[in-house]
């Protein structure tokens, strides 16, 4: 299958964001090295997401098995009107074969996703396009996705305060259709190596209708999202 030719847009935007991201505020630290997981260990955010009124859920990441071929989690989202539940397998830490890039939609990506990739160094960045496996008959393209490791930030959640590595993201999706444009999300992640997981991200999320919006701008706000680390615990 081959991937349609990159959105100019998203060409600039890319650009934009790492010529920003090379004068990103944070202190300089260690690279933060791969993490170890094994089955038990658990970690829950709480999440908003929305505008006027935002829709809020608990979501439970556990280690169900921790192998040398494979590390398998599974995710429980739940909230009044959020019920939720996924299943994402890692070959290694960081590097996702299935699982989740953008709400609860499950992906098989082709090559997989390096959703860290180790040892997470400031200055440093990472680019990909991958495709769902999933979705092969998907007739615009594929994900594009652009990393940028920052500095180190004191993060204060309500599972206690870290020192974070500052991570910016931006990614265009493989959602394209007849009359909408792929969305396109600018999320910043607070990554805690003392844990091996985030501890803060906040995501934004846009698309464009292809003519033009009714409102005229041309661009529609899809995602609005805050997740916050409110638990951590290791395998005993």
């Amino acid at each position: 299958m081959k991937f349609a030719p990159r959105n100019p847009i998203f060409a600039v935007l890319v650009a934009f964001v790492l010529a920003a991201c090379a004068t990103m505020g944070g202190s300089p630290g260690p690279p933060a090295p791969a993490p170890t997981f094994q089955a038990g260990d658990r970690w829950t955010y709480r999440a908003a997401d929305g505008f006027r009124v935002a829709v809020t859920w608990d979501e439970t990441h556990e280690v169900t098995s921790a192998a040398p071929q494979a590390i398998t989690v599974t995710v429980i989202a739940k909230g009044a009107t959020v019920d939720d539940r996924r299943t994402e397998t890692w070959s290694a830490p960081g590097v996702v074969i299935a699982g989740a890039v953008f709400d609860n939609e499950t992906r098989r990506f082709e090559p997989p996703l390096l959703r860290y990739q180790y040892p997470l160094t400031g200055g440093e960045h990472w680019s990909q396009r991958m495709r769902d496996a999933n979705h092969d008959s998907r007739p615009y393209g594929g994900i594009d996705r652009t990393v940028r490791v920052g500095g180190y930030e004191k993060v204060t959640t309500p599972a206690g305060t870290f020192d974070a590595i500052r991570l910016s993201v931006i990614m265009r999706l493989d959602d394209e259709t007849v009359w909408r444009y792929p969305t396109e999300c600018v999320y910043t992640i607070w990554y805690a190596p003392a844990l091996g997981v985030s501890v803060r991200e906040e995501k934004l999320a846009y698309y464009s209708e292809k003519g033009g919006s009714m409102d005229g701008t041309g661009r529609i706000q899809s995602q609005n999202a805050r997740v916050e680390l409110v638990s951590f615990t290791r395998a005993r």
